[in-house]
């Protein structure tokens, strides 16, 4: 990825594009709590093989943004997306996807700027505050951000943490830590307070967006519930799960990214696609 810095209100602010030329409309990525953006490395590049460019960022504390003196809300890291994008002369509607904790920020941007946003991803998320909580055990592992900074308490917890696939797979272990930055303590608190008492509950009938909504069926921190909460509050989405954990996006990323191309690049004229829950299951590339 062609990695940049900006100033957004006096913040400076680490970013990526996978194009280098500016595209007409691409996907920008949000990320899960304490990731920095070489997380979504694997994930942008397989877009751009399937002709999409992505952009992502640095949320502030984490990677290569700085950390603020003060805590932030959602709404206000919307706002710097925002900003990015026409500091960038993107004008016009993209397509968003947001993963885990970046899945809320995702659909806060969907809210706040309808017209900005075209189609709505969200991977392994929630409604905020509402969301049926996950195993408590792999709860208390997710706030610790011992997992950015140790990679032997990262092999330790990872399959109880992740599920899925991450419960036995050395392999794929290795390449997701390879790709962790450690956020600073501070910006990781940030992180956690900035979702502290939020909900999009309120407003998700009132999103307009095409959304697709993955979740996996093994994942300790966002039951598979949530999703399908997603999916009843949400008027035009559709839900995929699949069989893995909390991480498929990277462990099943060759089998998940056609399937957000189509979804994409479906005709603005048609929707998600409303269907019952579909599984991808662990032995067959399409959806049963």
């Amino acid at each position: 990825m062609q990695v940049e810095t900006t100033d957004i209100d006096g913040h400076r602010i680490r970013f990526a594009r996978q194009s280098t030329t500016p595209p007409v409309r691409p996907l920008i990525l949000f990320n899960g709590i304490g990731a920095s953006l070489e997380l979504m490395a694997p994930l942008a590049r397989a877009m751009e093989e399937e002709g999409i460019s992505t952009i992502t960022f640095d949320v502030p504390g984490v990677g290569g943004s700085a950390t603020p003196l003060l805590p932030y809300r959602l709404g206000r890291l919307a706002a710097l997306a925002e900003r990015l994008l026409r500091q960038l002369d993107i004008e016009g509607p993209v397509d968003a996807l947001g993963v885990s904790w970046g899945g809320a920020l995702a659909q806060q941007f969907a809210h706040q700027y309808p017209e900005r946003c075209r189609r709505l991803v969200l991977a392994a998320t929630t409604a905020g505050a509402l969301m049926v909580p996950g195993r408590l055990s792999a709860l208390v592992k997710m706030v610790n951000p011992r997992r950015y900074t140790d990679r032997n308490f990262m092999q330790k917890i990872a399959g109880d943490l992740y599920g899925g696939r991450l419960r036995h797979d050395g392999a794929l272990l290795r390449e997701y830590s390879r790709h962790i930055a450690p956020p600073s303590g501070r910006g990781y608190l940030w992180q956690i307070l900035a979702l502290a008492g939020w909900t999009s509950a309120l407003w998700l009938r009132r999103l307009k967006q095409p959304t697709l909504i993955l979740m996996g069926r093994d994942d300790p921190i966002v039951p598979l519930i949530n999703g399908q909460i997603l999916a009843a509050l949400i008027p035009n989405s559709r839900l995929l799960s699949i069989d893995d954990g909390h991480l498929f996006l990277l462990s099943r990323m060759t089998e998940i990214v056609p399937i957000i191309r189509d979804f994409l690049v479906r005709d603005a004229g048609e929707g998600a696609e409303p269907a019952a829950d579909r599984t991808l299951n662990a032995h067959s590339p399409n959806p049963g």
